[in-house]
């Protein structure tokens, strides 16, 4: 069932540039939707390296644990994606599917299983069958394509509403190094180390291990700063492969987390997954709002995270701002719930640049027309003020709305 586009939505998308040494092609394998690319096959040269971060549910998909299983090697040849079925809690059969799935891209690709990599997200527990790529993968790998990689962002959406990309270029040794992602999510939206789905390509040169610190450092501030529905997925996979092409151009291997160059080119890869991020809150399911909760004055940045977290996870404070509500007491509420030191004759509470409550009551210039009509706005802004350290923490969350309970209420129908 195809839902509205979220009035959140961009209203222009980038062109993302082609990533050299990467190649995709996408079909309509039917694995749940008709009508629409559910498979997606990314092919990568030969050199190319790849990290990953992965949900840290206790019951994860097939596919994470065989992503798991090959990261150790460092090296990647095939990407394989499909949406409709997420193959979780599916045992031996899932299991089963997953081995199936590699050797047939691995022989589509002619390379090891072991440089395969699998994510699927969709429906949990019910079987994904194999055979369905039988062909489909041949057929993929007889027409890869370098772009545009609007359709691989569009191959992996299940209830997103629109598809999700995001590009920058960084300088490294006086050469251009292009940094480009795609990725889905749009429910059960509370990331631990990833989100639903996010894959980031580059040319860069860069040695696994670095890559993978990298990888690891710049998910904190994006992904997993954000909730839709404090739900963690159990097929949550964020992956990165640079296929080395750069130094055919020059460009000497990032080989050391101490290389200068490695923070360059981390501070990039972190645009790219904190724009990711953001569009996947911009298409929460029901959505009407984005919301920024910002919290500081706390005993450190860890406490100040969990009480942010609370707040934007609070279905009362959500559904509030749905209804344009300047319920700042609910504010109040998911601070003191949230298990963190907090003194309420300290605490001061804002709505955008206006101070709602502040020493432990309602702020003697409280206007509630003023605060009401700022309610109103698409991008909202709930300030924390503790006044105990100096921790602060950011995380992003949309409003709760019917529209929630509709997408979801008949997901499997």
């Amino acid at each position: 069932m195809a839902h509205p586009v979220s009035p959140l939505a961009p209203k222009t998308y980038p062109e993302l540039p082609e990533v050299p040494g990467a190649r995709f092609a996408t079909a309509e394998a039917g694995i749940k939707y008709k009508n629409r690319t559910d498979v997606l096959l990314v092919a990568l040269d030969p050199g190319t390296s790849v990290a990953g971060v992965f949900t840290r549910s206790k019951c994860p998909s097939a596919a994470v644990d065989w992503c798991r299983q090959n990261l150790g090697g460092g090296a990647a040849r095939g990407l394989v994606v499909n949406s409709g079925n997420a193959n979780a809690f599916t045992g031996s059969k899932g299991r089963e599917s997953v081995q199936k799935t590699a050797e047939i891209a691995a022989r589509a690709l002619g390379c090891g299983t072991g440089e395969i990599f699998l994510a699927s997200t969709g429906v949990i527990g019910e079987p994904l069958d194999a055979s369905k790529f039988e062909g489909v993968l041949d057929n993929l790998a007889g027409r890869l394509v370098s772009s545009p990689w609007m359709d691989p962002a569009k191959a992996i959406m299940t209830t997103d509403t629109f598809p999700k990309v995001a590009t920058a270029t960084v300088e490294i040794d006086g050469v251009e190094v292009v940094i480009s992602g795609i990725a889905k999510g749009s429910g059960m939206i509370a990331p631990d180390m990833a989100t639903m789905l996010s894959f980031v390509f580059t040319d860069a040169a860069i040695a696994a291990p670095v890559l993978q610190s990298l990888l690891a450092e710049q998910v904190r501030p994006s992904f997993n700063s954000i909730t839709v529905d404090s739900d963690t997925s159990t097929s949550d996979t964020l992956m990165a492969f640079a296929t080395g092409k750069a130094a055919e151009r020059g460009v000497a291997p990032i080989e050391s987390v101490e290389d200068p160059r490695a923070a360059v080119f981390g501070e990039a890869l972190g645009d790219v997954l904190y724009e990711l991020a953001m569009l996947v809150v911009r298409d929460g399911e029901g959505a009407t709002k984005f919301v920024t909760v910002n919290v500081e004055g706390a005993t450190s940045d860890e406490s100040a995270f969990r009480i942010a977290k609370s707040i934007a996870d609070s279905p009362l404070v959500k559904t509030a701002i749905a209804g344009g509500d300047a319920n700042w007491g609910r504010v109040v509420m998911a601070v003191g719930k949230a298990g963190e030191p907090a003194d309420r004759d300290r605490l001061s509470i804002r709505f955008g640049d206006l101070v709602v409550a502040e020493q432990g009551e309602r702020s003697p210039g409280y206007d509630e027309a003023a605060t009401s009509a700022y309610m109103r706005q698409e991008d909202l802004e709930i300030g924390v003020a503790l006044g105990l350290g100096e921790g602060r923490a950011t995380v992003y969350t949309c409003d709760l709305t019917h529209g929630y309970i509709a997408i979801n209420g008949d997901y499997r129908s």
